[in-house]
């Protein structure tokens, strides 16, 4: 760990000085998915806008597909300023001390999306930020990537079938009880190394949104997939506070702007993405996609719910009841519609 810290350090130490002698400030952005998944095409999009908005001043640098981090690994790189820009899953919270962001991990807690972007970009979300800053981290903005479905090499039908599964999670306290719910063990494993895992049988199954099931080839590994809809995955946008508060105000106000166009852009493509991954996993005959009917639903739910009465000392009860209020307030209003 001391040694990999020193190699980062030594790292940042280079970049920073190649960035001044270039004369542009140079944005290094560090992300472990495929460039065709919404998080993936969403950087692209804020390198875009970024370069263009500033005139030139700054230049984004996009590292996918953990080419330059694992998921352990980047938090760190960042706050040690190896790089400048995350978009990690908003599970990496938890472990580095910020355990209010595991509310996102809770099963079944948003019913909607419209729910989930109130949650994020209202006070919660503004709360869950300032927790980051004591860290050397500062939130810009929240991106979507969609609802979780469980994968496996035999159906996922009731909860009984979870019984003995080794269940690939990242690493959260939340998701770690929620396997355990369901029957299943979890394990904790790096996203980059899940489709070997899944080949050699290291793990039997997991849960993702479809777009990183269908971009990292799952579905060649994955026999069985339950439209559950259980659980959320969804990511922060992070930058090194000493980094971006050292910006000048005009290059700074310039990325804002560009960021939130990006996260406009970015949740109009989560849910398409989803979509198509879907129709193109369902296209290759490789993996049975099973939809679950209202009991089946309604006894995953049941299964799941004391997971968030678990939580509450941790994640903070005032958090858990804002959701449920923004949900209850969010139902009501459709209803009138």
């Amino acid at each position: 760990m001391k040694i990999r810290t020193a190699m980062m350090f030594i790292l940042a130490l280079g970049v920073s000085t190649l960035a001044n002698a270039a004369g542009e400030i140079v944005i290094k952005f560090s992300h472990v998915v495929a460039p065709d998944t919404p998080k993936g095409r969403a950087a692209e999009k804020f390198k875009q806008l970024a370069e263009e908005k500033t005139k030139g001043k700054v230049k984004v640098e996009i590292y996918p597909n953990s080419q330059l981090y694992k998921d352990r690994e980047e938090i760190e790189a960042l706050q040690i300023g190896a790089v400048q820009m995350l978009a990690p899953s908003l599970s990496k919270f938890g472990p580095m001390g910020a355990r209010e962001f595991e509310v996102f991990d809770l099963p079944y807690i948003f019913p909607n999306k419209e729910t989930l972007y109130r949650v994020m970009d209202g006070d919660v979300g503004k709360k869950l930020f300032a927790k980051l800053e004591s860290k050397g981290v500062m939130g810009l903005t929240f991106w979507d990537n969609g609802f979780k479905q469980m994968s496996a090499n035999r159906p996922l039908i009731n909860v009984a079938d979870f019984k003995g599964l080794k269940m690939r999670i990242q690493s959260s306290k939340v998701l770690d009880a929620t396997m355990k719910a369901l029957g299943a063990n979890p394990q904790v494993m790096a996203f980059s190394e899940v489709y070997t895992g899944l080949q050699q049988g290291v793990v039997d199954g997991t849960e993702n949104p479809v777009s990183n099931f269908y971009t990292q080839k799952m579905n060649e590994v994955q026999k069985y997939m339950t439209i559950s809809q259980h659980n959320y995955l969804g990511y922060a946008v992070v930058v090194n506070k000493k980094f971006w508060e050292g910006l000048p105000v005009d290059v700074r106000t310039a990325l804002e702007s560009a960021m939130k166009e990006t996260t406009a852009f970015e949740r109009d493509i989560a849910q398409q993405e989803n979509d198509e991954a879907l129709a193109k996993v369902k296209a290759a005959k490789t993996t049975d996609i099973h939809y679950q009917s209202p009991k089946e639903r309604l006894d995953w739910y049941k299964a799941l719910l004391p997971v968030h009465k678990e939580f509450e000392d941790v994640i903070g009860k005032d958090i858990i009841q804002a959701v449920y209020s923004t949900a209850s307030q969010v139902e009501k209003e459709l209803v009138k519609k």
